[in-house]
Formats: C-alpha cells, sequence, structure tokens
C-alpha cells in the first residue's frame, strides 16, 4: 500500500505513531547522530484517563485529597469530596491537558476562599465539595454543628 489514504496508513492511529519511533526516524528528522547516540530509550507516553486522574487524587499515602482534608482537620473541621466532583476535577484536567499537576491547582482554586474564611466561622464541622462547586456554580457547601443551646432546647 502506497499514499496516505492507503488502507494501511489508516491502520496506524495517530496514538500509536510515536510508539513506532526509531532511531532512523529521529535521524531522518534532523537530529544528528551524536545526540541520537546519547538516547538510551525511546518511549512514548499516552495520556493518563479519568479513572487515573481519580486513583491519583486518592489513594497515595499524599494524595491531593488526603493533603487538603488535613489541612482543614487543623481547623477542626471535616472536608468531604463527592464522588462526582472528583469526576468533574478528573475531567477538567482532561479537557486542560494538565494531566495530574494540573491536579492541585483546580483544587486549590475550588478550595482557596474556604480555607482563607474557615478560620472566623464559627461552628462549622463540615466542608462538602460537591459538582456544582467544582464546576463553579455554587460555594463548598458548610455544615454547622448544633450550639449547645440548641441542644438543650431539643433535650426539654
Amino acid at each position: 500500500a502506497v499514499g496516505f489514504k492507503s488502507a494501511h496508513n489508516k491502520e496506524i492511529q495517530d496514538k500509536k505513531l510515536l510508539s513506532l519511533v526509531a532511531p532512523s526516524d529521529l535521524r531522518s528528522f534532523g537530529l544528528i547522530p551524536e545526540l541520537i547516540g546519547r538516547l538510551p530509550i525511546l518511549t512514548a507516553l499516552e495520556p493518563l484517563d479519568k479513572e487515573t486522574l481519580k486513583s491519583i487524587l486518592t489513594e497515595p499515602k499524599n494524595a491531593l485529597v488526603k493533603q487538603y482534608q488535613r489541612l482543614f482537620e487543623m481547623e477542626n473541621t471535616e472536608l468531604t469530596f463527592q464522588e462526582e466532583a472528583l469526576n468533574v476535577v478528573a475531567r477538567k484536567a482532561i479537557e486542560r491537558k494538565t494531566g495530574a499537576r494540573g491536579l492541585r491547582s483546580i483544587l486549590e482554586s475550588i478550595l482557596l476562599d474556604t480555607m482563607f474564611d474557615l478560620p472566623d466561622m464559627d461552628g462549622v464541622t463540615e466542608i462538602v465539595v460537591d459538582k456544582d462547586v467544582v464546576e463553579g456554580r455554587k460555594t463548598p457547601v458548610l455544615v454547622y454543628a448544633k450550639s449547645a443551646k440548641s441542644n438543650k432546647e431539643d433535650a426539654a
């Protein structure tokens, strides 16, 4: 098969094309042999999918979600992310083409105002981040503890 529109060329997908690069291809592209010789391994990376990004957010020992939860624990507040919110965070990282490195900036933009205002808020026991919060349609949901006065009234 010859030509750009041949059946053989249609079988090679764009994503897999880089995995087929050989040192001779680099030479024909214009790199000098002295530089090509210093590249011991040629490899191609594939973009991370949504499930992988979600696991990066939650599973490792120093996962981003765990880091933010620990920061909020210092203010005696529990931070909760709903499953759908994590999906949207991962989707945003894919759309921005920032991968795992972009996850921190997305979470930072969501929680920055809340982290700044939290020390001045009294009685907040939990902060819930849902899909709408990640998409910027509302602020994080603040859950307040019942005051001692309210508990006495409920008991009476």
